[in-house]
């Protein structure tokens, strides 16, 4: 997969996907796999995910946009320009279509979600945006809404079921395991003081915020994947105040993780988080909460 986005080229005729694809969900995918079917070079029109979309009062991503693209670059595709959203902030549906898919991508083939919406205030639609197209001589497909146990699979969706915990539910409509990075930073080290060694880890404050709780996870060091049990929130037994933090015991594994990037994984929400009257109830807890999520 070439990222044309810091070195335009001239590209052979494509098909594109185009879309925010803010997780890369198996609705994502569906655009995807039809953009593979055409007998063009794929490719993909997409926003750089840290992007502030003016519909958006915050930026809540699924993915980071390193993971994005490194999750497209397992799909095949074989062009993708990401480029951040001011420069096509002023551009009308046609603009886009003869600036960027017609003279940027090359585009034959259009290929877009049924809720695909673009310019000024999302004001063209998808069959809107097929029509203009037809204009300047580029075919277009509108991929139909696609379901999973009765439920269309979009990112509004995804994303609240992560915001209540129901973290396998969105995993399972995100045909994989919602995931984020984050820097190991020092902490109090109060957990190796009670037999729960963790790493900590700032929430990253692009991506949707799973609800306060502790999960059942794993954590990828030097690509291998360690069980492990993950809370998510601002430790009210310690009372920290700062921004919320992802705290994670890895089991069996004991090295210096302090300034590495790791990648934290969540399967299953195991419980709220609460806060204990002293850290022999906390250290309690814990040892549950391990048995849970490790052992099970």
């Amino acid at each position: 997969m070439t990222d044309i986005t810091h070195n335009l080229i001239k590209l052979p005729p494509t098909a594109v996907a185009v879309g925010f694809f803010d997780g890369l969900h198996l609705g994502h995918m569906e655009v995807i796999k039809e953009a593979l079917r055409h007998e063009y070079a794929s490719a993909m029109f997409t926003f750089h995910s840290d992007t502030a979309l003016p519909k958006r009062e915050k930026i809540e991503n699924l993915l980071s946009n390193e993971m994005k693209l490194e999750n497209l670059a397992k799909t095949g595709l074989d062009y993708v320009y990401s480029p951040d959203f001011d420069t096509v902030r002023d551009y009308t549906a046609e603009d886009f279509i003869v600036r960027v898919l017609a003279k940027i991508m090359n585009a034959k083939t259009v290929i877009c979600g049924f809720d695909f919406r673009l310019g000024a205030g999302g004001g063209c639609d998808a069959e809107q945006f097929k029509l203009l197209c037809g204009k300047h001589g580029i075919d277009t497909v509108i991929i139909p809404p696609f379901s999973l146990d009765g439920q269309i699979v979009h990112s509004t969706a995804i994303k609240n079921l992560i915001k209540s915990g129901e973290v396998e539910k969105a995993n399972r409509l995100l045909g994989y395991e919602f995931c984020y990075e984050g820097e190991v930073i020092y902490g109090n080290k109060l957990g190796r003081k009670i037999g729960f060694p963790t790493i900590n880890q700032l929430f990253p404050e692009n991506i949707v915020m799973p609800r306060f709780g502790v999960y059942k996870s794993t954590v990828e060091i030097d690509g291998r994947l360690f069980p492990s049990v993950t809370n998510i929130g601002v430790k009210p037994t310690v009372a920290y105040k700062d921004k919320p933090l992802s705290e994670t015991h890895i089991n069996d594994f004991d090295g210096d993780l302090y300034g590495r990037t790791l990648r934290i994984r969540l399967i299953r929400f195991i419980r709220p988080e609460r806060k204990f009257d002293d850290l022999d109830g906390l250290k309690e807890q814990l040892s549950k909460d391990k048995s849970e999520a490790i052992l099970s």
